[in-house]
C-alpha cells in the first residue's frame, strides 16, 4: 500500500448541497426554501425563544422566590485512604497540610473526610469535619480527631 492508494472510509466523505443550481439538480427553483414566508426570504429564521408572537416561556414563568445556593457552603471531600497515601505515621492534618499535599485545591469554606479506604496511620485531625465511619477509621488507627 502506497500513500496515492490511501482513501477515506466509505459514507467519510459527502458532497454538499448544491443549491440554486438548475432544476436537474433537485435544489433549484426555489432552492430547498420552500414557496413564500419567513423562512424563504433573505436575512430569514426566528430568534431563539421566539413562538410566533404568542408571549415567550420566558415571560410567562414567576420571576419570584428565592434560591439558597448563592449561601451554602463550598465544602471539599477528602477520604481516608488518601491521608494514608500521602501522610506518614503521626502527622497532623489540617487545612495547610492537605494544601500542600495536593488534596485540597480549590477555595473552600469546610473541609471534611469521608471513610472511603482503608486506614493504618497514626494521625491528628484538625479543623475540619469528619464523617461517622472516617471518625471510627481514625480512632482505630490510634489517631485523634481535635475540635
Amino acid at each position: 500500500m502506497q500513500l496515492q492508494d490511501v482513501k477515506p472510509r466509505p459514507g467519510a466523505k459527502k458532497r454538499r448541497k448544491r443549491i440554486g443550481c438548475g432544476e436537474s439538480s433537485g435544489h433549484g427553483k426555489t432552492s430547498c426554501k420552500g414557496h413564500k414566508g419567513q423562512m424563504a426570504r433573505a436575512g430569514r429564521g426566528i430568534r431563539p425563544g421566539f413562538e410566533g408572537g404568542q408571549m415567550p416561556m420566558h415571560r410567562r414563568l414567576p420571576k419570584k422566590g428565592f434560591n439558597n445556593a448563592l449561601f451554602q457552603d463550598a465544602i471539599e471531600v477528602v477520604n481516608v485512604g488518601d491521608l494514608n497515601e500521602s501522610f506518614q505515621d503521626g502527622a497532623v492534618v489540617n487545612e495547610a497540610s492537605l494544601r500542600e499535599a495536593g488534596l485540597v485545591t480549590r477555595g473552600c469554606d469546610v473541609i471534611k473526610i469521608l471513610g472511603t479506604g482503608d486506614l493504618s496511620l497514626k494521625l491528628t485531625i484538625e479543623g475540619a469535619k469528619v464523617s461517622a465511619s472516617a471518625r471510627e477509621k481514625i480512632e482505630k488507627a490510634g489517631g485523634s480527631i481535635a475540635a
